[in-house]
């Protein structure tokens, strides 16, 4: 399963905070579907076929800092443990044009991602898609709720490219082989 975490409000749909809904999207214009809203999991779900695989990209609707709950029901529902599970979030503390993949840790401050270790543990993949830092901690919340400039969004767009283009080797090869192809990239 991969979640992307983001806020389904119309408003928000380019903002850098909706990276992880950016790069689900770009999967399935890559691998076919249709996202549809399952009531019962508060989320737009797809099934769709990644390199022989069935996987489940996940949209969760409840906003980012209530996510885990939504990605919860979909992992016990379809009998999914959370190592089975990738998560892809904007991450301010790298920065624009970098994006890391790991599993397991904590959440760095990114409520979205505490919400989901609360509900799922810490043991799942995180594709991490840098969107920088304001500079000042206070600034954080309008700088990820607002649209990137256009040099930052180009970079996160890049993030996501080199993300998908990573999936097949993580599903063939396992994590630690997709981490060393895409982190050695940059």
């Amino acid at each position: 399963m991969i979640a992307g975490l983001g806020n389904p409000d119309s408003k928000y749909e380019r903002t850098l905070h909706n990276a992880g809904f950016w790069f689900v999207d770009a999967l399935l214009r890559k691998f076919g579907g249709e996202f549809r809203y399952e009531k019962k999991f508060n989320s737009e779900i797809c099934k769709t076929q990644l390199f022989g695989n069935e996987v489940w990209l996940v949209k969760p609707q409840s906003f980012m800092n209530l996510s885990g709950g939504p990605i919860r029901g979909m992992l016990d529902y379809y009998r999914l443990k959370a190592a089975q599970l990738l998560v892809a979030h904007d991450e301010i503390d790298l920065p624009p044009g970098t994006v890391r993949l790991k599993l397991g840790g904590g959440h760095g401050g990114h409520n979205g991602m505490r919400d989901v270790i609360q509900h799922c543990g810490p043991d799942f993949m995180r594709l991490r898609l840098g969107v920088g830092h304001p500079g000042e901690k206070s600034r954080v919340s309008n700088y990820v709720l607002k649209k990137g400039s256009a040099d930052v969004e180009a970079a996160v767009e890049r993030n996501v490219d080199d993300a998908v283009a990573v999936m097949q080797v993580l599903i063939e090869d396992g994590l630690n082989a997709a981490m060393k192809k895409l982190h050695t990239k940059q």
